[in-house]
């Protein structure tokens, strides 16, 4: 997913790979589980994103993870010296850029990662459902995560620690989050801002109701001007009938708002107007991962700067 898109088809596709990463709705609503098994003993039997239940019969010792929310769980676990395979997205921490590359995110490569002989593989769903078979006959645990909101968010960091063998951790990392946005949340409860999210500029792609982004809005103390569900494509007429007062935009390969004030019909916006346009990380907001505490003060620094003047 790199360079502009320049072809609506392209975009769409790309967009697709992107949400998947992020955890694209649309798998039905399925009930949150935090309760892990929480002995650190083996073997484990886990219930997955997928509704599968996993046992795993010994602690893993080489781990490959296909999305880099995943990668990011194991890291701030504890047990990054187990992954032996990642995709070519998985850019953190640092030291995952030294970890074997197992294909990308769609296209995972099969035969690296049989030849890395994993006895644990962290999959999502979506695109990745259909290799599940395949992983598990290689003689691998096959782990789905692909959590939808926060607390999905929270129950996948359970599963997965439950999985590794670090359930302790698993605690410990999800109360910190709980701790963090909890915070966040307590510095903005003035009124809601009203905001709208950018996540593909050509064309125009938000975030809407359902979204694990709508959520972080929300808790950021952000009101979503698009009520539509889910990822959505949205026109330059409905966004200034809209009228944010925040303009936010997840830059990356097809979102980088720089040049918001030349683009056809924005110029008027009373976000861009009184320069209220905010670039967010997209990896802080988009991986369902430990860094969305980070994300959400990201957000809500953007909606809300007099909470956190110094």
């Amino acid at each position: 997913m790199t360079g502009r898109i320049r072809m609506v088809q392209r975009t769409a596709i790309v967009l697709v790979g992107m949400l998947l990463v992020a955890g694209l709705p649309g798998c039905g609503e399925r009930d949150v589980e935090l309760e892990a098994p929480a002995t650190g003993t083996f073997p484990v039997t886990v219930t997955d994103d997928a509704g599968r239940e996993v046992t795993i019969e010994a602690r893993p010792e080489r781990i490959v993870s296909l999305a880099p929310a995943n990668t990011e769980i194991i890291a701030a676990l504890g047990a990054t010296d187990r992954l032996v395979g990642v995709t070519t997205l998985c850019d953190y921490p640092p030291e995952v850029a030294d970890i074997e590359k197992m294909g990308d995110f769609v296209q995972p490569n099969l035969e690296a990662i049989a030849a890395a002989e994993p006895d644990l593989v962290l999959v999502t769903t979506g695109v990745q459902a259909e290799i599940i078979d395949k992983l598990e006959a290689l003689g691998a645990s096959v782990v789905a995560v692909d959590p939808q909101s926060l607390e999905e968010v929270y129950a996948s960091i359970a599963t997965v620690g439950a999985a590794i063998g670090e359930p302790g951790a698993a605690e410990d990392l999800v109360e910190s989050m709980r701790l963090q946005i909890g915070q966040v949340s307590e510095s903005v409860e003035s009124a809601p801002v009203r905001c709208f999210i950018e996540i593909a500029q050509d064309p125009l792609f938000t975030a809407g109701a359902g979204t694990l982004l709508n959520e972080l809005l929300e808790v950021a103390g952000g009101e979503n001007v698009v009520t539509e569900e889910g990822y959505v494509a949205y026109s330059i007429e409905q966004l200034v009938q809209a009228d944010p007062e925040v303009y936010l935009a997840t830059k990356g390969s097809m979102s980088n708002p720089s040049d918001i004030e030349q683009r056809p019909g924005y110029a008027n916006l009373a976000a861009v107007e009184a320069g209220r346009v905010a670039v967010l990380d997209d990896n802080l907001v988009s991986r369902p991962g430990p860094r969305l505490a980070e994300g959400v003060l990201q957000i809500a620094r953007a909606l809300h700067p007099e909470a956190f003047d110094e």
